[in-house]
């Protein structure tokens, strides 16, 4: 297999989300280049998109609430869930978290996060794992973007209504996507998020900020 890091630094460049000026990420410019460098690179083997090479709505939402509220997250322990390029557990850990999981099933996205966290010298501890149905060991979850498909959304909102239901704080940053729920929500935020037309519908979304009760 490529070597996740070389291929990483190769396909993107450091640049930092509209959002979040303050934190730096590798990021795909362009979509269609990076997937087409996926499927050339690693042809047939099952890689996952690059989902970890984009900053979406979501979580630049969720992080810039996180960096403009920090009591949220200070002193806790905190996992951004299915989490990307990081960008959130960036965020959590850059809002004084005591400690930060990031929670990924792709090795590239692994390498993605752990290049980012070097980048913004922030330490996030790495689980490739999916978690889905664990016991809860965090006092706050994040996720951003999640209730894109239906049987996924269906699978880990029912586990984030569980945590919820232990006492755990979930937060969802959310653009509006198909399967969000449509009760048990708490708005905490909205912000417009500027967005590209490779990725999205439109070059501006409203972006909700939500706590996800049990």
């Amino acid at each position: 297999m490529t070597d996740p890091d070389a291929f990483i630094q190769a396909q993107t460049t450091i640049a930092a989300p509209p959002l979040t000026p303050e934190i730096k990420l590798h990021l795909a410019t362009e979509i269609t280049p990076i997937w087409e460098a996926t499927e050339a690179t690693l042809d047939k083997m099952n890689l996952p998109p690059p989902y970890w090479a984009f900053a979406w709505a979501g979580g630049q939402a969720l992080t810039r609430f996180l960096l403009d509220h920090p009591d949220w997250v200070k002193g806790k322990r905190v996992l951004d869930f299915a989490a990307g390029s990081g960008l959130s557990a960036v965020g959590a850990a850059r809002a004084g978290a005591a400690h930060v999981q990031a929670a990924e099933i792709d090795d590239y996205a692994i390498a993605a996060i752990a290049l980012n966290a070097r980048i913004n010298d922030v330490v996030i501890d790495l689980v490739r794992e999916d978690l889905v149905g664990v016991e809860p060991r965090w006092d706050v979850v994040l996720a951003g973007d999640v209730c894109y498909e239906r049987p996924m959304a269906e699978r880990v909102i029912a586990w984030f209504r569980a945590l919820a239901g232990r006492g755990v704080a979930v937060l969802m940053g959310d653009p509006g996507r198909a399967y969000l729920p449509q009760s048990g929500l708490v708005e905490l935020a909205r912000y417009q998020v500027p967005t590209s037309l490779e990725l999205e519908d439109r070059t501006m979304r409203e972006t909700i900020v939500w706590r996800l009760m049990p």
